[in-house]
């Protein structure tokens, strides 16, 4: 019995026909819909091609050149490979930068650096989930908490400006040097402008704090030069790879090293960071490494140095700030008045529709988003707008023409549930009813559905044809 085995050289397709199925729907779906989630993308086929490759049956724990398992020369040539590029992508000096590209995801990457960086009950601050902060950054509430980030460190998170949806920077200073953080963290899950890094570095100096940087989010952005860059001033930098990047669905830490300063005796002062963060990660917190998602993380940086990863970005940018101004004309309240970034946080509190059913409704034809709290919302659960993002069909190639478009079905959908909400009242369960069961609301939701359908399958998907 070896490789010659009937199953083990089978295609999906003869092999599995059931889930082959299910790989094709989800092709289907993701064609014939508008993937509008801030967080989501399609990356290319020669991530898809690292990600099915043999890289994935090798073991590899440790570093390149430090590993726990033999058969890893080639091994380390990839995840090497994957480092130096990760570096040149964001125009880093191996001399002043390290990284590791091992974490699985963001959240994992994440939770390194605290484990790395701090002790347990060390303190954090971070942007709260509510006002466009992501889990990781320390959430809890007053009834428990809910990310291991608030678990096993004490948090206290900083807050956006009720008015204007733009961060208190004031008031995170003024609260800090109450709260004495160890380690301050400048990133966002749902928050449209762009963050002054050089304040959180005055604020994180003031404190002697750790300035952790997370732009999962914004990480391709960064890379193509079109907004700030958080390594100017950061100690720290975490991403995801698989948004705005448009990479693999993986995470990487960026880490100073090299001299840190000059102390008062005038003896050099080294950073410290670079063995914390690698011990953090292994063998702390993961054990074998995805070696077929480092190799995808790998060309994928190398995509980034690109003049067309550029102009994607500045695409993605201009589609987004087209979206907001579109919405804004058909009435719709933009949290922070616009947008600097990849995405528009739409606050539906003027309409009295909730999130939960926008995103219902949207999901119904083919628009897909997520329900996300507005300043001023009291619950992540049952929150008052919807979270839109640009990068997934500005790699199908929208334009801003096309964005107008995409602006008028939202408008359309949104008008039903609004029509739809008047039939079934304030309860969820009951607006599904109606939306289901009304032949008045569900022939104008059919389509309508149609019409998304039949204008997305104008643009291509990347990737392979069938799957």
């Amino acid at each position: 019995m070896g490789v010659s085995d009937n199953i083990m050289q089978k295609a999906v397709s003869d092999s599995d026909p059931e889930l082959w199925q299910l790989l094709k729907d989800e092709k289907s779906r993701q064609r014939k819909g508008l993937e509008m989630i801030a967080s989501e993308n399609f990356t290319s086929l020669a991530v898809l091609q690292c990600l099915s490759s043999c890289l994935h049956n090798k073991y590899s724990e440790g570093l390149p050149g430090r590993r726990y398992y033999g058969g890893n020369e080639v091994i380390d040539k990839v995840e090497i490979l994957a480092q130096q590029r990760s570096l040149e992508a964001y125009g880093l000096s191996p001399e002043e930068w390290g990284v590791n590209v091992q974490p699985y995801s963001g959240s994992p990457a994440n939770f390194a650096v605290y484990t790395g960086l701090l002790q347990p009950h060390d303190r954090i601050m971070g942007l709260d989930l509510p006002d466009g902060g992501h889990l990781t950054h320390g959430f809890m509430n007053a009834q428990k908490k809910i990310s291991a980030s608030s678990i096993f460190f004490e948090s206290m998170p900083y807050k956006v400006d009720q008015q204007t949806g733009l961060i208190d920077y004031d008031k995170l200073a003024e609260n800090a040097r109450l709260f004495k953080p160890k380690l301050i963290i400048a990133g966002i899950s749902c928050y449209s402008r762009t963050l002054d890094y050089k304040r959180f570095r005055q604020i994180a100096d003031e404190n002697g704090a750790y300035l952790m940087g997370d732009m999962a989010h914004i990480s391709g952005l960064v890379a193509a030069g079109v907004i700030p860059s958080p390594f100017e001033y950061c100690d720290v930098v975490s991403t995801t790879t698989h948004k705005t990047l448009r990479g693999p669905r993986a995470g990487v830490i960026f880490f100073r090293k090299g001299q840190k300063s000059i102390d008062k005796n005038g003896k050099t002062v080294m950073y410290d960071i670079e063995s914390k963060i690698n011990d953090a990660v292994f063998p702390s917190l993961q054990g074998g490494p995805h070696n077929h998602a480092i190799a995808a993380i790998a060309t994928a940086m190398k995509q980034a140095t690109t003049p067309a990863f550029r102009e994607y970005q500045q695409q993605v940018v201009a589609n987004a700030r087209q979206l907001c101004s579109s919405l804004q004309g058909l009435g719709y309240e933009i949290v922070t008045g616009g947008t600097d970034v990849h995405m528009v946080l739409v606050s539906l509190a003027n309409f009295k529709l909730s999130g939960a059913k926008a995103e219902f409704i949207l999901e119904e034809v083919e628009i897909a988003c997520n329900k996300n709290t507005v300043p001023g919302d009291k619950s992540p659960m049952n929150p008052s707008g919807i979270r839109l993002g640009t990068p997934a069909l500005t790699t199908r190639g929208f334009k801003e023409n096309d964005i107008v478009q995409v602006a008028a079905f939202i408008h359309s959908a949104l008008s039903i549930a609004i029509e739809a909400q008047k039939l079934s009242g304030p309860k969820l369960v009951d607006f599904k009813e109606v939306v289901h069961k009304n032949d008045v609301i569900s022939s104008k939701i059919a389509q309508l559905k149609e019409e998304v359908e039949n204008f997305a399958q104008n643009f291509p998907l990347p990737g392979y044809e069938e799957y």
